[in-house]
């Protein structure tokens, strides 16, 4: 059953831009009752279980919006929950917790939105004029798997580097491991990426897009190597391992994928 009550959290956020550090008294909503639109923020792996502790307090026509990086999380829920309006956003905001009770605006920037399940495409001009009074740049999208699969590309040729060397997004670009794997895994994703969704990029693009993102981000920290240093689970196995899942059901070979995830893993 869904917890009942509220509670009370306080948190210091330092935002881009206005004051370095901003004290925020959250309330803890902790009763379903006239929840009108559920933003669900959990790490990939913990969705389903989130999902399976409040929808049935919910009403069947709360949209519910999905914030997870990588892919197979959203597809499991959609399937799942076939006759709720689920959506699923991606985004390029730029944000850390270096401690609980702290959240760091690491960077501005754009978030899609777009239906997973048919009774979503109703709500989601709603969700969007909802989240856009945040202050977000936010935009609604037909096809919103094709903009996870882009995010998808990036993490991919990102993340594992910046966990198992430890390091931010821009020192990877010179280290040997990524030197050494880079054109490998591109190869790997520009054939699933084509399988999966008969989109054709070309391997060297995929890099271009990726060594780009790396130097924009040079001095942020990967959402996996922040989940390694605090000894967090990450989401390795649905962004390096979702590709491997997708190599397996193409029959395409992917050993560079199949490397990362086991050595993160393994950390």
């Amino acid at each position: 059953m869904a917890p009942q009550g509220f509670g009370r959290g306080l948190l210091t956020a330092s935002p881009v831009s206005g004051d370095a550090r901003t004290h925020v008294t959250l309330p803890w909503l902790q009763s379903a009752e006239n929840v009108a639109l559920l933003l669900v923020t959990t790490k990939a792996g913990d969705t389903l279980a989130a999902l399976e502790a409040w929808l049935p307090h919910i009403p069947n026509s709360t949209p519910v919006v999905l914030f997870q990086n990588g892919l197979g999380s959203q597809q499991v829920v959609a399937k799942r929950w076939a006759g709720r309006p689920v959506l699923a956003a991606s985004t390029t905001e730029g944000a850390n917790r270096p401690s609980p009770d702290v959240l760091v605006h690491a960077g501005a920037g754009d978030t899609w939105v777009g239906a997973l399940t048919a009774s979503a495409a109703d709500h989601t001009a709603s969700v969007v004029k909802q989240l856009a009074e945040t202050g977000l740049r936010v935009h609604s999208v037909d096809n919103i798997l094709e903009r996870l699969w882009q995010k998808l590309v990036v993490n991919a040729g990102i993340n594992p580097f910046t966990a198992l060397l430890d390091c931010p997004n821009g020192d990877i670009l010179a280290s040997a491991l990524y030197q050494q794997n880079i054109d490998g895994l591109c190869s790997e994703i520009s054939a699933l990426l084509e399988a999966e969704t008969s989109e054709a990029v070309a391997s060297e693009a995929l890099r271009e897009r990726i060594e780009a993102v790396a130097r924009n981000t040079a001095s942020n920290t990967s959402s996996m190597r922040a989940d390694v240093m605090t000894g967090r689970k990450t989401e390795i196995g649905f962004i390096n391992g979702y590709l491997v899942q997708c190599g397996k059901r193409h029959g395409i070979a992917t050993p560079v994928n199949q490397m990362l995830t086991e050595r993160v893993q393994g950390l």
